[in-house]
């Protein structure tokens, strides 16, 4: 009977300091684009102004919506570098784990390059695509398949393919999409290009800001291709109302400063999905235009 009693008591403590470890710290899922932007500055500066602790997690977003869907991993928040990973994780043959996001911030993708590799010159004297289709050049990208950038970078060639009236260009700068030789986990790029293992490979301007990669920013007709960050609180997040409080801090002013730091473009948020399930409390938050 006191054995008995013994473990109900402590089996009850152990689920109280479960669920007080689960209400202090915020779970954020992220793309992998994000690491040193979320890791050296949000995070810390989320916990140093509320309290919480903050947990990250990063990875090419089309593979974190996998995850959500398959229940792999559970967060709070989620945060993409694309509008329409949202919508993989809206309705109920998705799960119902989104029902709004908002679009608060851009990143133009670049070509980033080791200042010492001997192709370093060429990017700086050619034009971007000449530089890159030298004999080898070792180029890293993610994969279009798991990660928008990846994505992203396949639509850039696409696009000067038909700009420059080249239509050979993408095969012989990057081989197949699925090319193995380049393609590689997104949070992994930054660490093999500053440890000479690439030549270059195509970031974002907030992977290079932060990481102060060297980079090429590509001509104004390829403006349009670029990170456009969203943020939403999942549904059934275990710490919702720290999911909002995480969401508020990023989108308050000194939350906007950290991302402008980071080279990101912060912009007025855009509402998109069933805007009138977003809570009160970040209702105001969310309508916070972005000064001059």
């Amino acid at each position: 009977m006191l054995r008995s009693l013994i473990s109900i008591v402590g089996a009850g403590i152990a689920l109280l300091g479960a669920v007080a470890a689960h209400a202090d710290t915020v779970n954020v899922m992220y793309a992998g684009s994000l690491v040193h932007m979320m890791e050296q500055r949000v995070g810390p500066a989320f916990e140093k102004a509320t309290g919480l602790t903050f947990q990250g997690y990063a990875g090419g977003a089309n593979q974190l919506a996998s995850e959500i869907r398959g229940k792999l991993r559970r967060a709070d928040v989620f945060v993409s570098a694309s509008p329409t990973v949202n919508a993989s994780l809206m309705g109920a043959a998705n799960g119902n784990w989104v029902s709004w996001y908002a679009a608060f911030a851009e990143s133009p993708l670049l070509i980033g390059y080791d200042p010492h590799s001997r192709f370093a010159q060429a990017l700086l004297t050619q034009r971007w695509d000449k530089a890159l289709t030298q004999p080898g050049i070792r180029i890293g990208r993610s994969d279009p398949k798991l990660d928008p950038k990846g994505a992203f970078t396949i639509q850039l060639l696409d696009k000067a393919e038909r700009l420059y009236k080249d239509p050979g260009l993408s095969a012989r700068m990057v081989g197949d999409p699925e090319n193995s030789a380049q393609v590689m986990p997104e949070e992994t790029m930054v660490g093999r290009l500053q440890s000479g293992q690439l030549d270059a490979g195509f970031f974002y301007s907030t992977e290079t800001t932060d990481m102060r990669i060297p980079a090429v920013r590509l001509p104004a007709d390829f403006d349009n291709i670029k990170a456009n960050y969203t943020i939403t609180v999942l549904n059934g997040a275990p710490n919702e109302a720290g999911g909002r409080r995480f969401v508020a801090f990023l989108l308050s002013d000194a939350g906007r400063q950290l991302l402008r730091d980071s080279g990101i473009d912060v912009k007025t948020p855009q509402l998109s999905g069933d805007v009138a399930t977003i809570p009160a409390d970040l209702q105001t938050v969310l309508a916070r235009p972005v000064g001059p």
